[in-house]
Order: structure tokens, then C-alpha cells, then sequence
């Protein structure tokens, strides 16, 4: 039985013991904290002084490390995927020996209350109820023989923490005092308490992650009630959480806005923000939409966020990249976003048989990694957001410490915790490129001439042309197509232009078929792009995505059949007429005359000048 979960309990900065210590790196050993209901408090004390940086910890909240890597284990999930039983999971000491991982997530309690009102186990082929006993009058199995790995790792400088729920788990709570209450069992059970009950023995887990995928009532108080012992203890304890990709997540996604935690594992695989969408040209890939979450809205505002990734292809059922891809979009996300706290893998036993995946993410994080350095935002490039303006699909704005893109056409202020909506955050940045100003000139075009009449006509009156320039001087593309019953921009940078004239053509681009690309549910469509499907030649009448030609979403607009598409346009004169020249940081754009034909064309634009 494989139980799906993936995240774990610690706070980022503090993985891994440091072998090292400077004014920006400390032992995560040697670091206590204290949390109230809006922060995270560190103190700091320092046992051994080095001069070398060989890891890094933090020292205050605005510098944390982030190179740390957690692997779940305890579901021996290479085993259960059908792995070799060679290669199947080991004890958790076995992975404690180097210095790869930082924290190990041991999943799962699955079942809160089961007989004997006792929460139950579950570590697959570690400990069982099959080859292990349980304790009277419960099914809650004896791991005792676990406490010397438990302790054997943290000795190493790992945190060790108990995951909470998993794919499979059985956790709901009815009300509040059960969530208290079961709390209470908890820290006695596995962490600082006493009870006749101790799965582990003698050995003191380091933290609690929830791994919620059932149920979301009464966490709150959960949380708090576990916070409550924690805060009175001499020992470090973390509280972590393993939410899904999609924003906010179901279960957890209420609770991680209201209490403070100190990491959240987001789970980018088995959904479509994951992995496999990282820089595809759909926006959908949403590690942004959690750094908002986590510097704005989350009660805990040092909270580190880590990638969530499969150690293997066969770890999950969707989301798996190669190492080279992970290790590139690890990087790039460290440097983008001040939340970054490092990489999340599930899990254990299957990154181990996938020739150390963990290894090779864990040595690119390393070597790319801040030493307590504290998060340096890159300049913002686009241009300030104005509420005014409109932006088409693929436009950016700088706007609240981030560079955003338009997923389709933007609308509304752009605003980071809303997944569906049509900004998605880019990077974090500082500063703001400077808003759009104009400035306009007037000069007349002389009559254009055309060539080549064919059966259709067209309307060729003129109407004033206006063009948007920076300077009197510059150059300009010299062909472009656009459909025909649009005003037209066209960028460009001036030449004096007295003695010039400007030829407009008008030509059907819609004779065939030929070059456009056939319709496919993976694409997101912005209008109007067309498709064909069916023999039939589509243009999109507003974003869509899997939304098939045709169908009773109405998203599609019918030009017709490939094959009876096959009339050309006239090319006719379109008069002399008068244009504007307008000035804007922009560039130069001409609006040229629309022309209204029986059927949807493209008018070409050719300017004489700039051959």
C-alpha cells in the first residue's frame, strides 16, 4: 500500500548541522526558538566558532539557508511501485549515514482514532502489524526498535519528525477539544511528554508535519495546542505542512493561513501547477503563488517553502523531471523568489534506487546556495501596472515587489494568492520601470498604390493613420500582418519622413489550411489563434483551454472549411490619407485604415523606407 504525502516538519534554514561557522552561519544545533500567534522568534547560541562556511544556517529571519533537502520515509515507496527487493526501503539509519539530507519526515500515522481510541502507524515493510506487535487493546504497533536510528540521525544534525495523514489517512476531527485533545496524545506519544504509549521508545522526534488529505475541520486549534507545549520546551520542535500545488489546497490550505508554520512542502506533482509545467508558456506552474502566500499573507512571514518533487517516475503519477531539470528549476527559483527554502523529495527509497537523485539535487543546491545571505530581489524590467491600460495575453507589469505576465488578458490589479487569475507573478523584484508618456506630431502620407484586383472588394477609403514615436529617427519592420478589423500598433523608431510614402496591401490569409497547427487539449488558446479540427479552420474567440471546436463552451469561432478556403482579396489602393506621428516611450505605431471584407482576412503593411 503506498501512502502519498509529502511534506515534513522543519523550518528551512535550520537543516543540517553546520561543520562551519562565520557571522551568517550557525549550527542549526544551536538554535532555540519561540513563536507567538504572529511570528517566529530565534535565539541564538553558539557552542564552537570555526572560520569556514562549509553549510549554512540562519541567524535571523531574514537570512536563511537555502540548500537544505527533506526526503520523506517510512512507505518504502520504490518497493511498493514494484521496485526490487534489493533496492526496497531500508532502515531509516541507512540514510543517515552522509551528508545529503537535512530532514527526514517519518509517514505515516495514518489513522487518528482507531481501537482502543489510539492512533495507528503505518511504515510498510519497517514496521507492521504484520511482523510487529502492538500495543493492548489497540492497533498502534511498537516501533521501539526504531529509537536508536531515530537518535542516530539527529545525532547527525538531521531533524526527524512525524508526518501526519498521508493519501490514505483516516484523520478528521469532529471538534475542537478532540483536536486539542488529540494534541496532547501526540506530544506525549512521539514528542517532549510521557505516556505508557511510546511507538519509539525513548527517542524524541524533533516535530509534527501534516500531510492533510481528508478533511480540514479543527486544525487550527491542532496547531495551537501543539504550539502551546512546544513553547515551553528547552528543545527545538518544528510544525510543517505538505499541501497540494493547487491554491489554496483543500484540506490544509484554511489552517496554513491562519497559524504560523515553519515550512510547507508544496506538492508540484499530480497536478497541473507541478513540475512538468515549469516554463511551458502556460502559466500554470505556481511556485509564485505560494512565495505570495508565504511573504504576505501567511501569519508566519519567514516561512520557507520548498519544492516538492518525485524522486523517480515511478514516485507519482505525474510530475517526475530529470535531475538536470530539477537542479535548473531549483536554481532559477531560489534566485526568483526570497521564500525558496529548498527541495522536498518523495521519498526516501526511491531516490536512493534512482541513482542518488537525492545527491544530485542536494550537491547543485549546495553549490548554488546562499550562506546567510539574506534574499536580493533583481530590478523590476516591465513597466509600472496602471488600471487603465489594457493587457493582452503574454504583457508584463511590475506591481507589489513583483514582475507579473498576463495568462490571458489581464484584468484587475494583479494579485499573487489567486491561482486562477489572469496575472501569475514571474519574480520577485524591486523598484519600477518608469509608466508609458506620449507626446504627438502630424504629417501627411502620400496616395498609396496597389496592384493585382481579385473577385472580392474592399473599402478603401482612408481614415486618419496615427503613429506613436520616440524620435524623429529609426527604422521600422517592414512587413506585418494583423486581422483586418483591429487598429493596428506597429513598433518602430523614426526616420525623418517628409519625402516618404507608405503602401498598405490588403491580402486573405485564410486561403488554406496550411501552416496552422491542428487543435490540442494541452494548448491554452488566447484570441485569435486559430486551429484547424475536423478538416474545419477555427479562430479562438476568447482564452480557453481544452475546450474542443465546436463544443457548448462557444469558445471557438467557425471560419470555415479547409478546403473551400481558397478566395484571395483584392489588393486594392487605399488612397492618400494622413497620419499621426505619436511620441510614447513605446515606440512608433501606425494605425492604419480598417477595411470590412465578406470574410476575416489580414491587412499587410509594407513601408518603401525601410528596404
Amino acid at each position: 500500500m503506498v501512502l502519498y504525502l509529502f511534506l515534513s516538519a522543519l523550518v528551512v534554514p535550520f537543516f543540517r548541522s553546520a561543520q562551519a561557522y562565520d557571522p551568517t552561519c550557525v549550527p542549526f544545533s544551536s538554535l532555540s526558538y519561540h513563536t507567538t500567534a504572529r511570528s517566529l522568534h530565534l535565539r541564538l547560541t553558539v557552542a564552537t566558532v570555526r572560520t569556514s562556511c562549509a553549510s549554512t544556517r540562519i541567524i535571523k529571519s531574514t537570512t536563511f539557508s537555502t540548500d537544505n533537502l527533506v526526503q520523506y520515509w517510512g512507505q518504502n515507496s520504490f518497493g511498493a511501485a514494484g521496485g526490487a527487493a534489493s533496492d526496497s526501503q531500508q532502515r531509516l539509519a541507512f540514510y543517515c549515514g552522509d551528508a545529503t539530507t537535512d530532514a527526514f519526515p517519518v509517514a505515516f500515522l495514518n489513522v487518528f482514532f482507531g481501537p482502543g481510541n489510539a492512533p495507528e502507524l503505518n511504515l510498510a515493510n519497517t514496521c507492521s502489524t504484520v511482523n510487529d506487535t502492538v500495543f493492548d487493546g489497540t492497533e498502534l504497533i511498537n516501533c521501539s526498535f526504531l529509537a536508536s536510528d531515530i537518535q542516530t540521525c539527529q545525532k547527525a544534525g538531521k531533524i526527524v519528525t512525524l508526518s501526519i495523514g498521508g493519501a490514505t489517512g483516516g484523520g478528521t476531527f469532529s471538534n475542537d477539544d478532540q483536536a486539542q485533545g488529540f494534541a496532547d496524545e501526540i506530544w506525549n506519544m512521539f514528542l517532549g511528554g510521557s505516556s505508557d504509549m511510546r511507538p519509539f521508545g525513548d527517542a524524541v522526534l524533533d516535530g509534527v508535519d501534516l500531510d492533510i488529505e481528508g478533511g480540514s475541520q479543527s486544525y487550527v486549534p491542532f496547531v495551537n495546542q501543539l504550539r502551546s507545549h512546544m513553547d515551553g520546551a528547552s528543545k527545538t520542535y518544528y510544525i510543517t505542512a505538505a499541501p497540494q500545488c493547487v491554491f489554496p489546497d483543500a484540506n490544509i490550505g484554511a489552517t496554513l493561513s491562519a497559524v504560523g508554520f515553519d515550512a510547507v512542502y508544496v506538492q508540484l506533482y499530480n497536478n497541473p501547477c507541478g513540475l512538468t509545467h515549469y516554463n511551458d508558456g502556460t502559466y500554470t506552474w505556481n511556485f509564485a503563488v505560494w512565495d505570495y502566500w508565504a511573504t504576505n499573507v501567511s501569519p508566519n512571514k519567514d516561512v520557507k517553502v520548498f519544492i516538492g518533487a518525485p524522486a523517480s517516475s515511478t514516485a507519482a503519477g505525474s510530475g517526475y523531471v530529470s535531475i538536470d531539470t530539477l537542479q535548473a528549476i531549483a536554481e532559477d527559483t531560489r534566485k526568483n523568489f526570497p521564500s525558496f527554502g529548498g527541495v522536498m523529495l518523495w521519498d526516501a527509497s526511491q531516490a536512493y534506487a534512482n541513482d542518488r537523485y537525492d545527491q544530485g539535487i542536494k550537491s547543485s543546491m549546495k553549490s548554488n546556495g546562499s550562506c546567510g545571505r539574506a534574499f536580493a530581489p533583481q530590478p523590476c524590467t516591465a513597466e509600472a501596472f496602471d488600471s487603465s491600460a489594457n493587457y493582452p495575453m503574454g504583457s508584463t507589469v511590475s506591481y507589489g515587489g513583483y514582475q507579473w505576465v498576463a495568462r490571458y488578458y489581464g484584468s484587475g490589479t494583479p494579485k499573487g494568492d489567486d491561482d486562477s487569475g489572469s496575472w501569475r507573478a514571474l519574480f520577485a523584484c524591486s523598484g519600477s520601470a518608469p509608466a508609458n508618456s506620449t507626446s504627438t506630431t502630424t504629417t501627411t502620407v502620400p496616395a498609396a498604390t496597389s496592384s493585382t484586383a481579385h473577385t472580392h472588394t474592399a473599402n478603401t477609403t482612408p481614415t486618419a493613420a496615427t503613429v506613436t514615436a520616440t524620435s524623429e529617427t529609426g527604422t521600422v519592420p517592414g512587413t506585418t500582418t494583423l486581422v483586418v478589423t483591429t487598429t493596428y500598433s506597429l513598433p518602430v523608431s523614426t526616420i525623418s519622413i517628409a519625402t516618404q510614402s507608405a503602401t498598405s496591401t490588403a491580402t486573405s490569409n485564410s486561403g488554406t489550411c496550411s501552416g496552422v497547427a491542428a487543435w490540442s487539449p494541452q494548448t491554452a488558446y488566447a484570441s485569435p489563434v486559430q486551429c484547424t479540427y475536423n478538416g474545419q479552420l477555427w479562430q479562438a474567440n476568447q482564452w480557453n483551454y481544452n475546450e474542443v471546436p465546436g463544443g457548448v463552451a462557444e469558445a471557438w469561432t467557425l471560419v470555415g472549411s479547409c478546403a473551400a478556403l481558397g478566395n484571395r482579396l483584392a489588393q486594392k489602393p487605399l488612397g492618400a490619407g494622413t497620419c499621426t506621428l505619436k511620441r510614447s516611450a513605446n515606440g512608433v505605431a501606425l494605425a492604419q485604415p480598417t477595411s470590412r471584407h465578406k470574410k476575416r482576412r489580414s491587412l499587410r503593411f509594407r513601408f518603401p523606407w525601410f528596404n
